[in-house]
């Protein structure tokens, strides 16, 4: 029988204080609190979720236009007097568009009319048309149908973004313009397809020529550098912090300057790259290169914490059967630690990448923010990037650029979902439980 004797500690206590009024009004009141904390966290997380929802419903909202693109289909006559089959680059087919238009509205025929008639397609119409007769010689001396994408105050009355009910000051077409539009819808002349120019074509003055192509490429360029320079370098230093170099003063101050490395803002290392890479070596400006070599400073502090921490959760057991059956340091490190922790490594490394990827600071501040109509075919070609591109457009007066540059968010955003979604996986399909 146990007596209140043996612990001293509850000597004095009544045994019956669990049942008292006094106990159980304590044992309400923290039952109180954990429901209020309970609420409070569930809360918390229906606030987080309810603005994610909000920004992701606006830039969804914002992009609905971009998707789409509205097109012309216009008669076009190639005379064969004025285009040179064996250099058909030299014609001028921007009167041939002209033509084309003043052949479908014959009544128009004031200078006024005409420029009215002009502004109804794009001014890239005319290297569609260009682009068709090159790739199809035969059509010199022909008339063939073809879809040129209409001007941008065009695309955006035909997606109901500019109402036509307003008065004429307050939109950016004019009734001559909306009669010839009318005319073109009954004629079955204007259609509606998915945006593949958003893909496939680079920046443009004009909104509805302009593209990402130029900025993937500088995107992929920029994240294959910095992954060459990082990654190895990140985990060569990790391993020789955590597996190799002595505890004293000097390591101690490595670490220290890492974890505070980690911290600095991202534009600090494009001020770096701007004394050094450009300015000391005379580096090409615009450049993925350079662009990717500041994106790997400000990588390698992750990638280096990420690999530490992977090697310490290598139980201690296996460098010691390593060195038991006559493995050197660096066997072990190479042959059983480093293996075991390369699920680790690897969502660090995709994590940090993620980061650069997103990354626009560094790269307004070594040039990477340049009107580049074309997409970059090596490392030294100038180019831009996905968050400067998102910048350019964004400070860009065009309608239509609204559109383009929540689009663009998108498509950022869809590359870190990736990214991360990658790095989860990669955690959970082999990773070791000890």
């Amino acid at each position: 029988m146990i007596d209140a004797e043996d612990f001293p500690g509850t000597r004095g206590v009544d045994p019956n204080w669990a049942t008292s009024d006094a106990a159980q009004a304590r044992l309400r009141r923290r039952r109180a609190a954990d429901r209020r904390l309970w609420a409070l966290g569930i809360g918390a997380v229906a606030i987080a979720m309810g603005l994610l929802l909000i920004l992701l419903g606006s830039i969804v909202t914002a992009s609905w236009t971009a998707w789409t693109q509205t097109s012309i289909r216009l008669d076009v006559t190639i005379p064969a007097d004025k285009v040179n089959p064996e250099d058909p680059f030299r014609a001028r087919y921007g009167s041939f568009v002209d033509q084309s238009l003043a052949d479908l509205f014959p009544l128009i025929d004031t200078p006024a009319g005409e420029r009215e008639l002009r502004s109804m397609v794009s001014n890239g119409s005319q290297f569609f048309v260009r682009d068709a007769v090159v790739a199809d010689p035969a059509l010199i001396g022909r008339t063939f149908s073809i879809w040129v994408p209409a001007a941008d105050p065009i695309d955006q009355l035909h997606k109901g973004v500019i109402d036509r009910d307003l008065p004429a000051n307050r939109r950016n077409v004019n009734d001559a313009q909306i009669d010839i539009y009318d005319q073109l819808v009954d004629e079955g002349r204007l259609q509606s397809t998915f945006n593949w120019t958003l893909f496939t074509a680079a920046d443009s003055r004009f909104p509805e020529l302009a593209g990402l192509q130029g900025a993937l490429w500088g995107s992929f360029y920029l994240l294959l550098v910095c992954f060459l320079i990082s990654f190895p370098t990140g985990i060569a230093a990790a391993i020789y912090l955590e597996e190799f170099a002595p505890k004293n003063r000097f390591t101690d101050i490595i670490e220290v300057n890492i974890n505070n490395l980690a911290a600095v803002p991202s534009i600090v290392f494009g001020l770096l790259g701007l004394a050094v890479f450009l300015q000391v070596f005379g580096l090409p400006r615009s450049a993925p290169l350079v662009g990717g070599m500041v994106l790997s400073l400000m990588t390698l502090p992750t990638i280096i914490i990420a690999t530490r921490a992977a090697l310490k959760q290598v139980p201690p057991s296996i460098r010691e059967a390593a060195l038991g059956i006559g493995a050197s340091r660096l066997q072990t490190v190479t042959h059983h630690v480093l293996p075991l922790a390369m699920p680790g490594i690897l969502t660090g490394t995709i994590i940090g990448l993620a980061q650069a990827l997103g990354e626009a600071a560094p790269l307004l501040l070594i040039g990477m923010n340049a009107f580049i109509t074309a997409a970059p075919d090596s490392m030294l070609s100038p180019s831009t990037a996905l968050p400067t591109q998102i910048f350019i457009w964004f400070d860009s007066p065009e309608r239509g650029f609204v559109a383009r540059t929540s689009a663009a968010i998108l498509v950022l955003l869809g590359f870190l979902v990736v990214m991360n979604a990658t790095a989860v996986f990669l955690r959970q399909r082999f990773q070791i439980k000890w």
